[in-house]
Formats: C-alpha cells, sequence, structure tokens
C-alpha cells in the first residue's frame, strides 16, 4: 500500500485522478473501443471488455487495499467467483466453509459440478478437522470468515498454512469484512473475492464483485479467464464503485458501533434464545476474529424462542427493511433459509445450523435508538400469547 494508513488509501489509492486533465475523479470512459494510431499502434486500450481506464483504476484500487499483485472487477460477486473457480480442472475438488453464500454453493452444486469440479463442505473453523478433509483431489479452499449466515469464524493463518502445506490454491471471500476490517492476503490467503454490491459499493445501487491475487502468474490466469469469458464491471458502475469505496472507513465506523450496540441488545433482550455475532466475547468465534480482523463487523444472525413467530416479527418492522443483500447505508433483514440460502438443501441447512427460525441482520448507519427500538416492537408484536 503506498498510503501508510488505510483511511488515505481509500481515497487516494490506485489511479485516483485523471492524468490526461487532471481531474480529481477518474471519469467515466463510456465506451466500447479506442482508436488506434495504425496497425498495432495501441494507445494502451483496444477494447472495453479487455481493459477500460475507469475499470483499470478501480482494479488498481482495490489491490492496493487488500496489498495483492493486482486486482480485477466483474459483473458481479459470483462473476468473480465463477472467474476464480475457472481456475480448476476436471477432477478437482474444492473444501468450502460449512456455511456459506447460497450462491456460491449452486455454483460448485449446479454449475461446476457438470464440468467434473467437485466440492466437500468442511468445517475450516477446526484446522484439526479441515485436514482430514484433504483428499489427493483437494486443490484448492474457499473460505467466508465470518460465513454467511451464522457468522463462523475461521483462522484464516492456520487454515492457509495446512492447505500450503498441501499445495492447495487458500480463496478468501471477504465480502463481510472488507480490506478496512480484514486483509486475508497478508493472513496467507492467495486470492480474495468480493461481492463489492455490499460494503464496497455501500449504497444499494450497483452489482459488481471484484478478486485481487498475490502472485503475477495468478494475475496473468486471472486476466486471461476474465477477457475470455467477459463478466467484466462496466465503466459507470466502476466509477459508482470507486465513489463509494471513498467513504468506506467513515461509513464502517458507523455500521460497526451501531452493530456492536444491536449484538448487546438482543443478547439481553429475554425473547432471544441466540446471537451469532464475532464481536462479542461470549461468542465461539471471538479470539480468533480478534487476532485476524479489526472487530467484529456489521453483520448479525438472531433467533427468537420458540413461542415468537417470525412472519409477525417481519411484517411488524417499520424501519429496517425485509430485502436480499447486505452492506448498504440502510438497515437490512432477511431470512436466509428461504432468501439467501434457499438452494442449499434443506438436509443441508440443518446440519450446518441454518435454521428455518434464523434471522439475519445487516446493520444500516441510522440513528441506533431508532433501530432498536424497531427491533424491540417488532419482537414485542411477534410474540404468540
Amino acid at each position: 500500500m503506498s498510503y501508510k494508513k488505510i483511511e488515505t488509501a481509500l481515497i487516494h489509492g490506485g489511479i485516483s485522478t485523471d492524468e490526461r486533465t487532471g481531474a480529481v475523479n477518474v471519469p467515466i470512459y463510456q465506451t466500447s473501443t479506442f482508436k488506434q494510431d495504425g496497425l498495432g499502434k495501441m494507445r494502451g486500450y483496444e477494447y472495453s471488455r479487455t481493459g477500460n481506464p475507469t475499470r483499470e483504476a478501480l482494479e488498481a484500487l482495490i489491490a492496493e487495499l487488500e496489498g495483492g499483485y493486482a486486482g480485477f472487477a466483474f459483473a458481479s460477486g459470483l462473476a468473480a467467483e465463477t472467474a476464480v473457480l475457472s481456475l480448476l480442472h476436471t477432477g478437482d475438488r474444492v473444501l468450502i466453509s460449512s456455511n456459506v453464500y447460497g450462491g456460491t454453493f449452486r455454483l460448485l452444486n449446479q454449475v461446476f459440478d457438470h464440468f467434473g469440479i467437485n466440492y466437500t463442505i468442511s468445517e475450516t473453523d477446526d484446522p484439526a478437522a479441515f485436514e482430514k478433509d484433504i483428499t489427493e483431489d483437494v486443490k484448492a479452499v474457499l473460505i467466508e470468515s465470518p460465513a454467511n449466515p451464522l457468522m463462523t469464524i475461521t483462522d484464516i493463518r492456520a487454515i492457509a498454512e495446512i492447505a500450503h502445506k498441501h499445495n492447495l490454491l487458500v480463496i478468501v471471500d471477504n465480502t463481510f469484512m472488507t480490506p478496512y476490517l480484514q486483509r486475508p492476503l497478508e493472513l496467507g490467503a492467495d486470492i480474495v473475492v468480493h461481492s463489492a454490491t455490499k460494503y464496497l459499493g455501500g449504497h444499494s445501487d450497483v452489482v459488481a464483485g471484484l478478486a485481487v491475487v498475490k502472485t503475477k502468474e495468478l494475475a496473468e490466469k486471472i486476466a486471461f479467464i476474465q477477457n475470455s469469458t467477459g463478466g467484466v464491471l462496466p465503466p459507470f458502475d466502476s466509477f459508482l464503485l470507486i465513489r463509494g469505496i471513498k467513504t468506506l472507513g467513515v461509513r464502517l465506523d458507523r455500521h460497526v458501533a451501531n452493530a456492536e450496540a444491536a449484538a448487546k441488545f438482543l443478547t439481553g433482550h429475554e425473547a432471544v434464545k441466540s446471537v451469532h455475532y464475532p464481536g462479542l466475547e461470549s461468542d465461539k468465534g471471538y479470539e480468533v476474529n480478534r487476532k485476524q480482523a479489526k472487530n467484529g463487523g456489521v453483520m448479525i444472525s438472531f433467533e427468537l424462542k420458540d413461542n415468537y413467530d417470525i412472519r409477525v416479527f417481519f411484517e411488524s418492522l417499520q424501519l429496517i427493511t425485509l430485502a436480499e443483500s447486505l452492506g448498504g447505508v440502510e438497515s437490512l433483514v432477511c431470512h436466509p433459509s428461504s432468501m439467501t440460502h434457499a438452494s442449499i438443501p434443506e438436509d443441508i441447512r440443518k446440519k450446518v445450523g441454518i435454521t428455518d427460525g434464523l434471522i439475519r441482520l445487516s446493520i444500516g448507519i441510522e440513528n441506533i435508538d431508532d433501530i432498536l427500538e424497531d427491533l424491540d416492537n417488532a419482537i414485542k408484536a411477534s410474540e404468540v400469547k
């Protein structure tokens, strides 16, 4: 990172100005192709799928923030994961954390399985159990920490050391934390992926994915896949994402402060059965998360006691919005088993602990008193008397 403090790098990192005009924001180069001055005489760009100045600025920025060799911007988080998983070959197997985003599971279970690429669900939060799952065909591990939706914490450094001992590629989905709170490449990961739709964009107005690699060799491979498969992020969306990243630090400071207050509120509420938030000292992953992340992040999941009707709870919320996604300035709530993780078979959901009563919260930056009041009112309204 060329700037020692990440708060400064968020604003000035990568390519932060336009060299030709001096514009303090990188322009939106809304063009599909570029003039060539003669055969083989290009000015650095030829076609926007292959390279675009606005997207290039974003890619340079995320590479600097994650401390990687190169960054790549895609049309969605799943497009980024698709490109990364395309590094694997027929017969290869990838180990995945026991509770991962449903879209990631669907991608492996219903798309990559057509090409003979297999997966095994592994307890990556237990290094010893993880190592036992490594067989000769395992070539990579895909970690979420915190994992979606149970906020399970994986010791990234410990898993990376084991994985590299077996020559495995270590991929970390850093969507929930972002480089502002956690930097997986420094912990031993080879590749970091993001659904940049979430906290990096931060305003629920862009769908995007990012990948950052540690080495030149991986950069060359991903660049080839990105150009060949074509799932690139358009210039305007790249511009929006750069703009969102500039305020990531101040937004996350507020998000986290609100999340910590909400987690404590829910933990102390008589109607709440369990709370999953790695920022709580009582959380199973607290100590590991404290070693590798700045704090517990923003995402919370919880369950109400049996005498509360979650349908009524969702219907009674006034401020917090029931919707897919997370990471925007507004507070969002979802029901993982029927929304974000519906693509995971019920038996697997139950086995890993994604119950029908689980509620996932993405805490926004509204006034915390308003957030807590809305939660409390909805919980009280949902009591079955």
